[in-house]
């Protein structure tokens, strides 16, 4: 279900945009595959070895002073082991973090370093590229990093034709030119009827935005020109443990309202859990429709 309702992502941007320019030829952007039943997103390029793509690890999350790697089921060293395994099965060459490395906003604790620079560590000891997009809790991050990792800065930069940025602020140009975009920062999430599987009712979802044909860009050049994407992929929170935002329960909280009024909600956006269920449209707020009960939506069924 998850590859044939989620497998054609970016196919949309393929279709209707010129492929960008790089280095004086066409390059034709990747495809963006959801890996099933994972927070992983698969950039799949038309010439090479794939790479996997994942937003807001929050490493140090639920750390203790016993457990600095993070408790059970989160800690840095599982969440390491399953990034490993997932770019083998994917035979991936490489991975992307778009933001967000670390839990806490503003520094680097010093019980955190180590585990930061093992987490990146393992992946580069198991032959992986890595690359970090800064997301707006990674201040201070970089020295902590191995030095083979590659650090991007919070305006991203575009890969394969894909621009890529975490989310918390605008993207460079570049990146809104992209016919694709990827982005991290929200973590979606949907709000269900509890189960015995979700007893808190609540879960991780994948957003996928369309756009409309752009407008005409105006004669006199604006400082930031709006998105020329067709789509756009809202990545779920890789840390089982981060906080997720129920979408259809009403807005996104103040820290996370600047990617969903200036991207989400200028299109069509759509959610899907991470098997790939459909379930539906996503109330943006620009509709006169109120939100109403969850348990009767369509994104709740």
């Amino acid at each position: 279900m998850a590859r044939s309702q989620l497998g054609t992502l970016g196919r949309l941007g393929q279709r209707t945009l010129k492929a960008p320019y790089l280095l004086g030829r066409i390059v034709e952007p990747a495809r963006l595959v959801p890996v099933p039943g994972s927070p992983l997103l698969e950039l799949r390029p038309p010439e090479g070895e794939p790479r996997l793509l994942l937003a807001d690890l929050h490493l140090g999350l639920g750390a203790t002073p016993g457990q600095s790697r993070g408790p059970p089921g989160a800690s840095s060293e599982e969440m390491a082991a399953s990034l490993t395994l997932a770019a083998r099965d994917a035979r991936a060459s490489g991975i992307v973090v778009l933001g967000d490395v670390k839990h806490p906003i503003v520094g680097t604790p010093r019980p955190l370093r180590p585990v930061v620079f093992d987490f990146f560590s393992t992946l580069l000891t198991a032959g992986l590229t890595v690359d970090v997009v800064l997301g707006n809790h990674d201040v201070g991050l970089t020295r902590y990093l191995p030095k083979e990792v590659g650090v991007h800065g919070a305006s991203g930069y575009v890969l394969e034709g894909v621009g890529l940025f975490h989310g918390h602020r605008w993207p460079s140009n570049a990146v809104l030119e992209a016919p694709v975009l990827a982005v991290g920062h929200l973590h979606p999430g949907i709000r269900l009827a509890p189960s015995a599987d979700t007893p808190r009712g609540k879960e991780r979802c994948w957003v996928r935005v369309t756009f409309p044909e752009p407008a005409p860009r105006p004669a006199r050049r604006r400082a930031r020109p709006p998105p020329a994407a067709r789509e756009m992929i809202v990545l779920p929170a890789f840390n089982p443990l981060a906080g997720t935002e129920a979408l259809n329960r009403g807005r996104p909280r103040l820290s996370r309202s600047f990617l969903f009024h200036r991207f989400v909600a200028r299109g069509s956006a759509r959610a899907y859990l991470l098997d790939g269920t459909d379930l539906g449209p996503i109330p943006t707020g620009r509709s006169s429709e109120p939100l109403g009960d969850p348990r009767e939506s369509p994104m709740a069924r």
